[in-house]
């Protein structure tokens, strides 16, 4: 089946409460998903050539659930009144149609991770108590997946503040919508796309009160008010990521998943804008690395996206700095030596 025979996904975000923030947010260069209600369908999702070849085995299947769990209304036959009714579908399981077919799961049946019994409706009021599956019973142990290190994901978000705070509240889906999640850092070679993406992924709940409150009474803490400690704020929202400050650097895999407690985050400049960069190992781990290119500059691939103070000295006028200094410093040096024979 193709997607131009799909009919058009609808997705719903419900409107936070912290207007007010998402419209700084957005002021200050953040794409944020969350502030209205907006339609996504296959015509602005799928532009990538290897996503329109693919072939959706299950989409005739899938589309008994999304006749109705794709739209903001759904009707059906009461037998007891005689005729059809429309009903309201509750926001939060509207799926967007496009984005799950262009999602890490898009070769998913719905039941799959669902129970058969959803294929009868009305729905058993049971199926709400089904356990949901987690990443690591489908890619735990096996060697297909091997590269992406699903294990030592797991072992260390069990260490991440998410898990040792919140116990089983928090899952891999709090982050990682199943419905519409795909791989972005690894793949993509636009950093700032990048960037928005990951950023999202935090700011869905940190910038949206109806999320955080699934799993704290607490009131959800203002990120602008947060980091207002940080200088030229806007320019490092729209040039790193939160997890480049808020998640322990890990070598063994592309992204850590151990999000430190708020006194461990990053605050040092010089963690950043240094030679030694962090955001080599973390940010910019997915770009070539080289140390210097033809022009001298360290940390050459950053350049590519932005130019960071201490970052991206260059080699050759360090070394013209130095032998100017050297000269200079010579120069005083013999001047004062020539005063001193002349006494």
């Amino acid at each position: 089946m193709s997607l131009n025979s799909l009919s058009p996904g609808l997705i719903i975000y419900p409107v936070s409460k912290s207007k007010n923030m998402i419209g700084n947010l957005s002021k200050m260069g953040l794409t944020v998903l969350m502030t209205s209600v907006f339609f996504v369908g296959p015509q602005n999702s799928f532009s990538q050539d290897s996503i329109a070849e693919r072939e959706y085995i299950y989409a005739e299947d899938n589309q008994l659930c999304l006749n109705c769990h794709s739209h903001r209304t759904f009707y059906y036959l009461n037998e007891g009144l005689g005729h059809e009714v429309r009903e309201r579908m509750n926001p939060y399981f509207i799926i967007d149609s496009a984005g799950f077919y262009q999602s890490n799961h898009w070769n998913f049946s719905c039941t799959d991770c669902h129970s058969m019994d959803y294929r009868t409706f009305p729905h058993a009021g049971t199926l709400r108590m089904e356990v949901k599956a987690t990443c690591l019973d489908c890619h735990g142990g096996d060697e297909t997946y091997a590269d992406y290190h699903f294990e030592s994901i797991d072992e260390e978000f069990l260490k991440s503040v998410h898990s040792t705070k919140h116990s089983q509240d928090f899952t891999c889906w709090m982050c990682h919508n199943p419905h519409s999640y795909k791989i972005n850092a690894r793949n993509n070679t636009n950093i700032k796309q990048t960037i928005i993406y990951d950023n999202n992924i935090c700011l869905s709940c940190h910038a949206d009160i109806n999320k955080y409150q699934l799993i704290s009474n607490n009131i959800n803490p203002n990120v602008l008010e947060k980091h207002e400690w940080l200088p030229n704020q806007a320019l490092h929202f729209a040039n790193v990521r939160c997890i480049e400050c808020h998640a322990e650097r890990n070598d063994s895999m592309l992204i850590s998943h151990n999000i430190q407690t708020k006194d461990k985050a990053v605050k040092q400049c010089v963690e950043c804008h240094s030679q030694n960069s962090l955001l080599m190992a973390s940010l910019y781990k997915f770009q070539i690395r080289e140390k210097r290119n033809k022009l001298g500059f360290f940390n050459a691939s950053i350049l590519s996206e932005s130019y960071i103070i201490g970052a991206n000295r260059n080699y050759y006028l360090n070394v013209v700095s130095i032998v100017i200094f050297g000269l200079v410093f010579t120069g005083v040096l013999f001047h004062g030596l020539l005063r001193f024979l002349k006494k």
